[in-house]
């Protein structure tokens, strides 16, 4: 047993988090399950038991846990200097912001750092309207973007939207779902300008006109990684762009190879963004956000600001060196390739069992979407919850997703084996089995 535990078994940790923490904090499992230990794609429960994850902390473990890079360069910094905040400079936050405009779209260059997604949302819209001098803003259904107060007004999920915390000029545009798509099926890229011209009309009519951004991630990763079709984007960076506002693209789940073959998913679109979001596999599990804009975006803030633990001296370490083995290793073609098998095999399943409507997302951002049948595509939660137990009792561990909770979400470490994969695969077969009884 891990001595920093103190021998605590996982009913106890549990126990203790129900008297101590807030009750409303959720749980993937129906027993709650106590992570202790973890090394590359394996983590251990405080009972001893292994598995293998295919989840990576929400796809922020991007190297895997405890990547020994990242391990030395956080300990090196935390020996020199642990803590200043935004009033003083300091070296690994102007490297971070160096490696990330590197490899960033276009002219994006400027970055603040904050220490969650929330925050960092929070950042680009008050840019968004500083710049504009603007405060409407438009975003997609089943949108999620955070926790925080403007965060969670942009999110379009009642459970995720706390009650009387209502922020006025928030408007929200039908989100680009093919396997759902009103228009036809198949859903195809014709669809796009359906979609677009959605956008077009909600701030025609919902707004004054005048809306500072538009914000959307390029893959919903809440909603059960919903790609949208390949035209979407361009058009609706050209109508947000002619209302005389930006264009918010959230990269919080999406980014940093995790598509395959770009950076960033947004790259696949071919649109530039005006801001950009990031946080999760940013910094292999350290508490980064960063916001990142061009250079005339930037000027315009010219008020106060400051964040008391973003760019944080050893959280920035951690950037360098998740962002140094990133391309070292070229994740975004490990991604695709990966991605590649992981999806062959997703759908080799769904051809066995009728329940998986469909297999979709990019590279190592993977989902099902679990349905009561295939014609009528009602979600079926009840049965998603009963798969993503058996994978727990097979000793993989995945993410559930989806408005009804009936979406699969497989999002591993970008570093993750072929064998792995496999193995992955495997176990999730023999979890479907048991769904299907």
């Amino acid at each position: 047993m891990n001595p920093h535990v103190a021998g605590l078994t996982n009913a106890e940790i549990v126990q203790g988090q129900g008297e101590y923490l807030l009750p409303a904090m959720l749980h993937m499992y129906a027993e709650p399950l106590a992570l202790v230990e973890g090394d590359g794609v394996r983590v251990r429960d405080a009972d001893g038991n292994e598995y293998l994850d295919l989840f990576s902390g929400i796809l922020t473990t991007s190297l895997g846990h405890c990547h020994p890079r990242i391990i030395a360069r956080v300990t090196d910094q935390m020996s020199r200097l642990g803590h200043v905040s935004t009033l003083y400079a300091n070296a690994p936050q102007v490297e971070a912001a160096r490696r990330l405009s590197e490899i960033a779209p276009g002219r994006l260059k400027r970055t603040f750092f904050t220490n969650s997604g929330s925050e960092a949302i929070d950042t680009a819209l008050m840019m968004a309207a500083v710049h504009t001098g603007r405060s409407e803003i438009v975003a997609l259904r089943m949108a999620y973007h955070g926790r925080s107060l403007l965060a969670s007004n942009v999110t379009a999920h009642a459970a995720w939207r706390p009650l009387a915390t209502q922020v006025a000029g928030i408007h929200h545009a039908l989100l680009p779902y093919p396997y759902r798509c009103p228009i036809k099926q198949p859903c195809d890229d014709s669809c796009a300008e359906f979609y677009a011209r959605d956008v077009e009309q909600v701030i025609r009519t919902a707004t004054n006109g005048r809306p500072a951004a538009f914000i959307a991630e390029t893959i919903q990763g809440v909603t059960g990684y919903v790609v949208p079709p390949r035209g979407y984007f361009p058009r609706v960076a050209e109508i947000i762009r002619g209302a005389g506002g930006l264009l918010i693209i959230d990269e919080v789940q999406a980014g940093f190879g995790r598509t395959g073959g770009k950076w960033f998913g947004i790259e696949h679109y071919g649109v530039e963004p005006d801001i950009m979001v990031m946080a999760k596999g940013i910094a292999g599990g350290f508490p980064v956000g960063a916001t990142i804009t061009t250079d005339e975006v930037a000027a315009s803030w010219t008020g106060k600001t400051i964040s008391t633990f973003g760019g944080n001296p050893v959280c920035m370490a951690a950037m360098c060196a998740t962002l140094e083995v990133m391309v070292e290793e070229d994740v975004p073609s490990r991604a695709e390739e990966r991605g590649r098998q992981l999806r062959e095999g997703l759908l080799a399943l769904q051809a066995r069992h009728p329940w998986i409507g469909e297999i979709r997302g990019m590279g190592l951002m993977q989902a099902m979407e679990i349905v009561g049948d295939p014609v009528g595509k009602e979600p079926d939660p009840t049965r998603a919850k009963k798969l993503l137990e058996a994978t727990r009792e097979e000793g993989v561990l995945l993410g559930q997703g989806g408005t009804h909770g009936h979406v699969i979400r497989v999002g591993p470490s970008l570093l993750v084996t072929e064998g792995e994969i496999a193995e992955g695969l495997e176990k999730l077969g023999r979890a479907c089995g048991t769904a299907d009884a």
